[in-house]
């Protein structure tokens, strides 16, 4: 499925539903978004954000002819109602198509981590990476980093504190950017010059998504409005390969 997220072209969900991880899932678009499409009577979000397993998704990269891929939109692979029988398929699945590549995304590193240091090699075209909203997290990256991949990244959003301390040595790319919400959480300009200037000291690419409901000014607007410019520049590195 088409997507509007600007650092990937699709969207594809063999799970769908999450339970909350952190303080980063308190306004999760995802349980919002499935929760509607519930409502509209899509039959895959029936179970609205129960984490469900559709075996039936599988078939779906075999149709596509190329694109950057992110799996589990609307939920967590390493959830731990999702069996490693069944992400070891889903690795089978991207591995059976290397004219895709596919972004992976968790909050759950430790199982990620368990997942490929025992149990499966990452495959070529996967690019693995953790959600890390605020340095109460930085474990996450310290298993990140337990794994051998192609490309490592972290997202950083919504950025939800001060993250000066990031270690990002062995970090390909990462992605920031402002909490979008009614009850979006106010950050702070400074917050994301930091992990701008870490990035420029490592060399990794630095993807700053959108200012969302809080501009850049400390007021809240739609974040259409904001834009996306840090200190009059846009920042939409990728990672270099």
């Amino acid at each position: 499925m088409a997507t509007k997220i600007e650092w990937t072209e699709r969207v594809w969900n063999p799970v769908t539903g999450c339970t909350p991880r952190s303080e980063g899932c308190f306004n999760c678009y995802a349980k919002t978004m499935a929760l509607r499409l519930k409502g509209m009577g899509q039959k895959k979000y029936a179970n609205g954000f129960i984490p469900t397993i559709h075996h039936e998704a599988l078939k779906e990269p075999y149709e596509w002819k190329h694109g950057m891929v992110f799996v589990c939109s609307m939920s967590d692979l390493f959830h731990d109602d999702v069996p490693f029988s069944f992400i070891k398929k889903v690795m089978e699945t991207i591995q059976d198509n290397p004219q895709c590549t596919f972004q992976v995304l968790t909050k759950r590193a430790e199982r990620m981590a368990e997942f490929f240091t025992y149990e499966y090699e990452v495959p070529k075209n996967v690019w693995l990476g953790v959600s890390c909203e605020s340095a109460k997290h930085y474990g996450r990256i310290f298993h990140l980093k337990r794994i051998i991949a192609n490309v490592r990244f972290v997202s950083c959003e919504p950025l939800l504190g001060d993250m000066r301390d990031i270690t990002l040595d062995g970090i390909d790319w990462l992605i920031t950017g402002g909490e979008c919400s009614n009850r979006a959480r106010r950050p702070s300009p400074d917050w994301f010059r930091v992990l701008r200037d870490r990035c420029i000291d490592t060399n990794t690419a630095f993807f700053f998504k959108q200012w969302g409901t809080w501009g850049e000014d400390g007021v809240k607007r739609s974040k259409y409005k904001n834009g996306s410019l840090l200190d009059g520049r846009e920042w939409k590195q990728l990672p270099n390969l």
